[in-house]
């Protein structure tokens, strides 16, 4: 089910990296505004609102983040080209400093972690769409460890039983319906299953024993989808899981306190400020 709350962005927004950062608290980094202007502002959201919380480098948006030993990284993103860094955030102090470099610049990616790595999928690097995914913990240098079965950007994926779960994404100007699993014991991606129609620029989160997709879009830009889906990673099957209020694409997913905050986004009629909170019947 759907709850929309009285908690709205300070701004109109898309495509900021979302991370959650303690109980009912989740920081947002970068984004784009409704006029596509870029952003450096670093904002947290809890129940009583969204509060200024620093600044990054430079403007950007494309990016997206991991909480690892307890901080918050954002690895990648662009602005008029795509940036290699990997920023750290620190939450209580508001500060961000750069921590290491990406093999190559990334914007358009998707990241999750498991155990302690996060795994950056896919991207852009300002000329070309990369099928890479890369590994990096901190204190350590970032490393290919697979390659995707094509080179794809603004794929949805979510961290589940220790693997990722690749949902869709833009594969050239196509959107793409490929479910991929990616074990990184193994090494291995596997297409485990489809989705019902193409679908791009869709956020992803795990809860239970499911992956949320949300929203979304086809190759067109005014292609938004309401739709909501739950994916069982154990085998691709994909259930219908209800609808969003609006149809949204590029929306940031953070998985708070057993409930996923989906965040901003863009619809048909433009970007938007509406904080949503989603939760499985029953919950």
């Amino acid at each position: 089910m759907v709850t929309p709350t009285a908690l709205t962005l300070s701004v109109p927004l898309q495509d900021a990296a979302a991370v959650t950062v303690g109980p009912g608290r989740v920081v947002l980094l970068g984004g784009l505004t409704g006029s596509d202007s870029s952003l450096a502002t670093v904002s947290l959201l809890d129940s009583t609102g969204v509060h200024p919380s620093g600044l990054l480098p430079e403007p950007q948006h494309d990016a997206q983040g991991a909480l690892l030993s307890g901080r918050v990284y954002v690895f990648g993103g662009g602005e008029f080209g795509s940036y290699s860094h990997i920023l750290a955030y620190d939450a209580a102090a508001g500060l961000v400093r750069k921590a290491a470099s990406l093999p190559t610049p990334t914007s358009d990616a998707a990241v999750a972690a498991i155990a302690g790595t996060a795994y950056v999928v896919g991207g852009y690097d300002g000329e070309r769409a990369l099928n890479t995914i890369v590994a990096w913990r901190p204190g350590m240098t970032p490393q290919i460890v697979a390659r995707l079965p094509y080179a794809l950007r603004y794929a949805a994926v979510a961290a589940t039983g220790g693997q990722l779960l690749i949902v869709g994404g833009s594969r050239g100007e196509v959107a793409t319906s490929g479910i991929l699993a990616f074990d990184p014991g193994s090494g291995l991606v596997r297409h485990i299953g489809d989705m019902p129609s193409p679908i791009t620029h869709a956020a992803a989160a795990a809860l239970g024993s499911y992956v949320y997709v949300f929203g979304g879009r086809g190759a067109a830009p005014d292609s938004q989808s309401r739709a909501i889906f739950a994916i069982d990673p154990q085998n691709g099957r994909v259930l219908g899981a209800g609808a969003l209020p609006v149809a949204l694409s590029d929306a940031s997913a953070a998985l708070v306190g057993g409930r996923i905050w989906l965040l901003g986004g863009r619809s048909a009629s433009g970007t938007v400020t509406s904080v949503l909170v989603l939760a499985p019947a029953g919950r």
